[in-house]
């Protein structure tokens, strides 16, 4: 299969993966072929990308980071919570839904369970969801990239479940500023922007009345939005004044904000985005988090097509975990725009001179 943009995928082209809706059910299942009309749907919903079948590309499988059962699971947990507390705003000092710190945990011990069964901590995210899913989404792929860092920095079972719970539901303030802020497409006002960052102490707040929930983890909510320079909000904590827990799922936020498409932008790519984490260095976060980060994300994600300098284009068929920067690249258009007879692998760690121009 191929990861292809919306824009270049044709009718009758066909799913390789599913669309997945906010609630984590599926809207379009592996398998569909696409109509003008099921495109234009989808672009409509806020779909930019699409897993394409193609036979050129046959074997080629993204490295998903968890199982899609864990994935779904998770997501449903988060919806269940998150449009609790939108449907009925939190009110005297408790949140709506009960223990929730039991099923998180639960929860994020399904992710780590797939992520210590995975060969090597580089990791992905693909799944394709519509731009109502991105609060809950968002939220999974935060508390995956955050247990990977967790894993990496050596933390034990209770640092990961509390820093695992935090990240899951760090966002959770977010449910208490109003929808058409959160959909906005053009600029928010002065005012609009100062309703929206209430939403880390209104999340603390939601949090630190659970009393299975640690303060540690409620943190998360806190302080997610902190910088390192102490340019960030809501109380401008400089470095090591923000708690570790925080600081990680700080960096797990804006990574995968920034490769997510949104209402008033289109996603960067991960090769952008690791360029900006490293840019944003001692500045935003700290250098050496960001480094060990970036050591463990993939940049180019198997499945990706690109567009090499010799004017060829290929799909990303395998990362190497020591070179994430140098994968190997199925040939499956020549640089004249011909098609190979047979599609070819090409390892561009042996291939100094190729190099990946972007992505399509």
């Amino acid at each position: 299969m191929k990861k292809l943009n919306i824009n270049l995928v044709k009718p009758g082209d066909r799913l390789a993966k599913p669309v997945v809706q906010e609630n984590g059910n599926v809207l379009l299942g592996a398998g569909v072929e696409l109509s003008d009309r099921f495109i234009q749907r989808l672009q409509n919903l806020g779909v930019d990308t699409l897993f394409i079948e193609d036979d050129a590309t046959e074997g080629i499988e993204p490295d998903e980071a968890i199982r899609d059962d864990t994935r779904r699971q998770a997501t449903e947990a988060i919806y269940k919570t998150m449009t609790s507390l939108m449907d009925q705003p939190y009110t005297k000092g408790r949140a709506v839904e009960p223990e929730i710190g039991r099923t998180f945990r639960k929860v994020f011990g399904e992710i780590m369970q797939d992520l210590i069964g995975r060969e090597h901590l580089l990791v992905s995210l693909s799944q394709i969801q519509v731009k109502d899913a991105y609060l809950f989404q968002h939220s999974v792929n935060v508390a995956i990239l955050a247990g990977i860092m967790g894993m990496a920095k050596g933390f034990n079972r209770s640092q990961m479940e509390e820093l695992g719970v935090g990240a899951m539901l760090f966002d959770i303030g977010m449910t208490q500023v109003p929808k058409e802020l959160l959909d906005k497409e053009g600029p928010l006002s002065e005012a609009e922007r100062a309703i929206v960052e209430q939403h880390p102490t209104a999340g603390f707040d939601i949090l630190r009345k659970h009393h299975d929930i640690s303060l540690l983890s409620a943190h998360c909510a806190l302080q997610h939005h902190e910088r390192y320079d102490g340019s960030g909000y809501p109380r401008g904590l400089r470095s090591e004044e923000t708690h570790i827990y925080a600081q990680i799922v700080a960096i797990a936020d804006v990574y995968d904000a920034l490769t997510s498409p949104r209402p008033h932008r289109k996603r960067y790519t991960p090769s952008e985005t690791i360029e900006f984490l490293f840019a944003a260095g001692n500045t935003y976060f700290d250098l050496d988090l960001i480094k060990l980060f970036c050591r463990n994300i993939s940049i180019y994600p198997v499945a990706t097509t690109v567009l090499l300098n010799t004017g060829q284009v290929g799909v990303v068929s395998a990362n190497n975990p020591l070179a994430s920067h140098r994968p190997k690249v199925r040939i499956v258009q020549e640089a004249d725009g011909s098609i190979p007879k047979e599609a070819y692998d090409i390892d561009l760690q042996d291939e100094l001179h190729i190099m990946i121009v972007k992505e399509l």
